[in-house]
């Protein structure tokens, strides 16, 4: 029974170093959104992604005493505020970046609307500039 009893205790406490490691890398990714490290966080939530589908395995295998699920409670309390922070900085840098190109379209479709009109020439138009080079 002490053997059994020392296994369950590994597995429980394997499965809440993985919750505690997961915490410490929502946490990094808290802090590169707050810096605005775009590019960062999006290659570290591809890390996330699998930490979390590693855990999801472990998780279903191993049954928490009371002090682990309270453990566990905490942790993912924790894990879910930085998640919900984070995706709270991706959707503003989501609206930031549709209004920069709903700008950037803007802006193109003036200049295609107004650039005939200042002092494109066609084939059939003489060019001022060629006329005083021809006298």
């Amino acid at each position: 029974m002490a053997a059994s009893e020392t296994a369950h205790s590994h597995s429980q406490q394997a499965l809440l170093d993985a919750y505690a490691k997961l915490l410490v890398r929502v946490n990094y990714m808290h802090e590169l959104a707050n810096a605005e490290q775009w590019a960062e966080l999006i290659e570290q939530r591809s890390n996330y992604v699998v930490l979390v589908e590693e855990l999801r395995t472990l998780d279903v295998t191993v049954t928490l005493d009371a002090q682990g699920k309270q453990r566990k409670t905490e942790l993912l309390e924790q894990i879910l505020e930085h998640d919900v922070e984070i995706r709270r900085r991706l959707v503003a840098r989501r609206d930031e970046l549709g209004k920069l190109i709903g700008v950037t379209q803007r802006q193109r479709d003036l200049h295609r609307a107004y650039a005939p009109q200042q002092g494109v020439y066609s084939d059939h138009e003489s060019d001022p500039s060629r006329d005083k080079g021809a006298s």
